[in-house]
């Protein structure tokens, strides 16, 4: 469950800004028929704090039809620790296989705070915690100090290790052992993290372009390192897309033109224009011209 690729998928909408279910379903197929080994909705990319609960709700459903017994996590992002435990709550009692959680949107909590916050995560739903570190977007950094003051509790069980600092996965391991598993959560340090010893890759441009991400993986766990380095190479200007304030319009702009998908997305965002969206394109456009031929493994 806490291995491999694991899509942070995006959430798609109809021409009235409502759910649009069916291309939800569609996309999320894409993932699982790539070979995908879960889903984790309602997250940054997937829009999910300008989501409200039962839309949440829907869409963890829909993964869950779409995912076919694989997990499915949902993201638990929220301005309050109250926010936060009821969505856990209900994401439990909607069978949600486990939780990614953020301590906080809003408020940059301490040492602390960040404790009790998890904590109080883990008694709501009493599933298992993916804890995600983002010290970049979110300004709280999940060290492994509070890695470890919160190892006691068997419901913390892997962290989306998103500090943009490649020697972070080592620290974890030299203070942890295997006590966690280690998830990678930037596209764009993918390979260097899972050669580090990250046992799998929360990934963002998988959702555009599944096959490349899961061969990524699928090689470097075989030992065929210099494979693997050739597709991320390739992969590299697409990946770059992903860490930026936009990257959500970006990765749904790589939706249209590798998937035939749509680029709609929920206010206050709006869809690329202008010159920003002329470069994406052009970097998709790219990527797809010169999209690498496959190995079998």
């Amino acid at each position: 469950m806490w291995t491999g690729i694991l899509p942070a998928v995006t959430t798609k909408f109809d021409n009235e800004g409502k759910l649009d279910g069916a291309e939800n379903e569609r996309c999320f197929g894409l993932q699982m028929d790539a070979g995908c080994d879960g889903l984790i909705v309602c997250g940054s990319l997937g829009e999910g704090p300008m989501l409200e609960l039962d839309e949440k709700l829907e869409i963890l459903k829909i993964a869950k039809s779409a995912a076919s017994g694989k997990p499915v996590l949902m993201t638990v992002a929220a301005a309050s620790t109250a926010q936060s435990a009821t969505i856990a709550k209900a994401a439990a009692k909607a069978g949600a296989d486990g939780l990614m959680v953020v301590p906080s949107l809003i408020y940059h909590t301490n040492y602390d705070e960040t404790l009790a916050t998890l904590k109080a995560v883990a008694e709501a739903s009493d599933l298992p915690i993916m804890i995600y570190s983002n010290r970049v977007a979110y300004k709280v950094d999940i060290t492994p100090e509070i890695m470890e003051e919160l190892a006691g509790d068997q419901r913390f069980v892997a962290i989306k290790e998103s500090s943009d600092d490649i020697r972070r996965t080592t620290e974890i391991v030299n203070r942890l052992g295997d006590r966690y598993a280690i998830l990678t959560g930037v596209d764009n340090l993918a390979y260097e993290a899972l050669v580090m010893g990250a046992v799998g890759w929360v990934a963002g441009l998988v959702c555009a372009f599944p096959k490349e991400t899961v061969a990524i993986y699928r090689l470097l766990k075989a030992g065929r390192h210099a494979e693997a380095l050739e597709i991320y190479r390739w992969f590299r200007p697409l990946l770059d897309l992903d860490v930026s304030t936009y990257l959500v319009q970006n990765i749904k702009r790589a939706e249209v033109h590798a998937i035939g998908s749509n680029d709609r997305v929920r206010a206050p965002r709006l869809p690329l224009a202008g010159a920003m969206k002329e470069e994406v394109d052009r970097i998709v456009l790219d990527a797809i011209s010169s999209r690498p031929s496959l190995p079998r493994i």
